[in-house]
């Protein structure tokens, strides 16, 4: 074996496969030492070593180097096919591992390619080394792709499957609009404008909090662009989801007002042991701040790290009052202990059953013995709570099940009723048809007699038609008289 073709062929590897060359030069090793193993069988103790720098391979068999005509003699048309199979997998194996640990760099970045294909609602996107999938669950709803579109996603995962690597793209994913903030706003990508946090409901709506390391840069002017152009890129490339771009406060009582946007807020309570927020609003303000189908305040529930309850001061109040009587009828827990509850944000009974025991002890003065008890009591009432909503529930989607059965019953009942009254009044029926029909015949002869005045109007009316009709087709006549004698006239 010649080693500088063995280089050579390092080389060119390398090149084509972006192959480390140690790894090259171990397969081309193993290649060998399969060969060997197949020439002296596996009772010999076997080693192979490759020059880095020459190339030129020596075998040792039970630690005596082979000559080299002994070698060409191992490397024969067989063993070389063996050792030819045992190198390409080798390669292929390196190459595999290149194309994970390239991607595996790049989950979470942006990466762009064209549709290939698409398959049973998956798309399958040639990224240049290798195709990625873009299942039906990561993509946008309602959009569509057709083959040779052009398509932006984010590397969400990588696998090995057998000898292939698999790449699993997202574009649901919110760091998907974190890498379009990066490319379509300098600032972003410059580090100058840092997107704090960000919270989305893919093809809806999404939430981006930014802040700004500049005083004198406006960060949601910057994201947003001259006359919108920016950030109308970044909602064009995502199908057109809505976006809210939320400037960030390290404050609570500042963020979670601007997280709620386009609400107004008046009043922000932290409940610090829940990590709960309660934000109260005016009735009209209510709607807004909740959003279609709850989305506004999730979508800030998600930006700012808290939960987010939005309710009205009436809301607040009645709910402070039923609380405060509900927790004060729980063994071992005072008046004054339960509004210290009510003011840390604890509403009901499953709050009151998760909370700390050193906590309670604390708000309360209480023996560790009395929190076990006060939380148990709270863990049972929840139980029985929550299974009073279930069975609510249960009888709620049943109502409308049993009411539908149910409305024939009457109407069956109702029919057999009426058929039994008719068979009971049938011999009546028959036994009375002779007065029935005496009586249908008085009733007609007594309305016969007062039409007399009606039919003398309707002669008088028919004789008044008759007569018009009879002028009319006297007039036109003549007329035609008095044009033939006009006409004459003119003729003379």
């Amino acid at each position: 074996m010649d080693g500088k073709e063995v280089l050579r062929i390092v080389d060119a590897i390398q090149r084509d496969k972006s192959i480390d060359k140690e790894i090259v030069f171990s397969g081309i090793e193993q290649a060998i030492l399969s060969a060997a193993r197949r020439h002296f069988g596996d009772d010999q103790e076997l080693t192979v070593d490759i020059d880095r720098e020459s190339g030129e391979p020596t075998v040792y068999c039970n630690q005596e180097q082979l000559a080299q005509d002994i070698l060409g003699e191992i490397l024969g048309r067989v063993a070389a096919q063996t050792a030819k199979q045992v190198m390409i997998q080798k390669i292929r194996e390196a190459e595999r591992d290149t194309v994970f640990d390239e991607y595996m760099e790049m989950q979470y970045q942006s990466v762009s390619g064209t549709v290939s294909r698409v398959e049973g609602g998956a798309v399958l996107i040639n990224l240049g080394k290798i195709e990625g999938i873009l299942p039906r669950g990561e993509q946008i709803p309602g959009e569509s792709f057709r083959v040779n579109d052009r398509v932006r996603a984010i590397v969400l995962d990588v696998r090995k499957a057998g000898s292939r690597v698999k790449v699993i793209l997202s574009r649901t994913h919110p760091d998907m609009v974190r890498r379009l903030f990066e490319l379509e706003i300098p600032e972003v990508a410059d580090r100058i404008i840092d997107v704090r946090s960000l919270a989305r409901e893919a093809g809806y709506r999404s939430k981006v909090a930014v802040s700004c390391i500049d005083s004198s840069i406006d960060c949601v002017g910057a994201c947003v662009g001259m006359r919108g152009a920016r950030i109308k890129n970044i909602v064009d490339e995502l199908a057109g989801e809505r976006i809210d771009i939320v400037r960030w406060n390290d404050s609570l009582q500042v963020l979670v007002p601007n997280s709620l946007q386009p609400a107004e807020v008046e009043d922000v309570i932290l409940c610090p042991m829940l990590g709960r927020v309660i934000v109260l609003v005016r009735d009209d303000q209510l709607p807004l701040a909740i959003g279609r189908k709850g989305q506004n305040v999730r979508l800030a529930s998600k930006l700012v790290g808290w939960d987010i309850e939005v309710m009205t001061q009436t809301e607040l109040d009645e709910q402070l009052d039923k609380t405060v009587e509900a927790f004060s009828s729980i063994p071992g827990v005072s008046e004054e202990l339960a509004e210290s509850l009510v003011s840390q944000g604890f509403f009901s009974y499953y709050d009151l059953s998760v909370i700390e025991p050193d906590q309670l002890a604390e708000l309360g003065g209480l023996t560790a013995e009395q929190c076990e008890q006060i939380v148990e009591v709270a863990d049972r009432e929840s139980e029985r709570v929550e299974a009073e909503e279930e069975a609510m529930k249960h009888a709620q989607q049943k109502q409308p099940a049993a009411q539908a059965p149910a409305a024939p019953a009457p109407g069956l009942s109702d029919v057999a009723a009426a058929s039994e009254s008719e068979e009971a009044t049938a011999p009546v029926v028959e036994e009375n048809a002779a007065e029935t029909e005496t009586a249908e015949s008085e009733e007609t002869a007594s309305e016969s007699e007062p039409i007399e005045e009606p039919a003398v109007a309707e002669t008088q009316t028919e004789e008044t038609t008759d007569s018009e009709d009879v002028s009319s087709s006297t007039e036109e006549p003549l007329q035609v008289e008095s044009e033939t004698e006009e006409s004459t006239e003119k003729q003379e």
